[in-house]
């Protein structure tokens, strides 16, 4: 049964997560809350692991979450289960690409999907950022102080650099002002 639960779970983030893996964010967490596979405090700590190591969030949970759950083999189904949809879309899509590209409604529906996704990206990061530096009804001076500071040093890479953060630095700068600010 678990294995029919791990594919089944993962073929719904793989069918209808679009716009990245940030923008899924949302369904997987409905996903792995809602089968008990992980907490939401795992989650968030399997979400920061994610982004550490090479590969897309989704696979990298759906390896991790089914094998943790069915060993190799549920961690083979999960993965095959999560790129399954993505792939076949792809194979489609370009097949049919340079023909209907150019048509108006193509566009028109491509140029509706941006404000949402960045949107959906948007309400998680802001759910992520609150969830964490809130416990309880009390703020956490420290979570909140780094999610400040952090949010500072990328406006002044910015404004005196001229360009973004490298997101491979902002990793760095945040595992170290973790390990600083709460002793590890």
């Amino acid at each position: 049964m678990i294995y029919f639960d791990l594919i089944l779970g993962f073929l719904k983030v793989g069918c209808f997560a679009f716009g990245g893996a940030y923008g899924a964010i949302p369904l997987i967490r409905d996903v792995v809350l809602n089968y008990g596979w992980l907490t939401d405090e795992e989650l968030t700590y399997m979400i920061a692991v994610s982004e550490s190591t090479p590969g897309p969030i989704m696979v990298n949970l759906a390896t991790y979450i089914g094998s943790t759950q069915a060993g190799l083999p549920g961690g083979i189904l999960a993965t095959l289960a999560v790129v399954l949809p993505s792939f076949l879309i792809i194979l489609l899509i370009t097949a049919i690409l340079g023909t209907v590209i150019r048509h108006p409604y193509v566009q028109a529906m491509l140029r509706g999907l941006k404000p949402c996704i960045i949107g959906i990206i948007l309400a998680t990061g802001l759910y992520m950022t609150a969830e964490h530096c809130f416990v309880g009804q009390a703020l956490d001076v420290r979570a909140a102080g780094m999610t400040v500071g952090l949010v500072g040093i990328m406006a002044g890479e910015k404004k005196c650099f001229g360009r973004k953060l490298s997101p491979i630095a902002l990793i760095v700068i945040s595992a170290v002002a973790g390990m600083a600010v709460y002793g590890v």
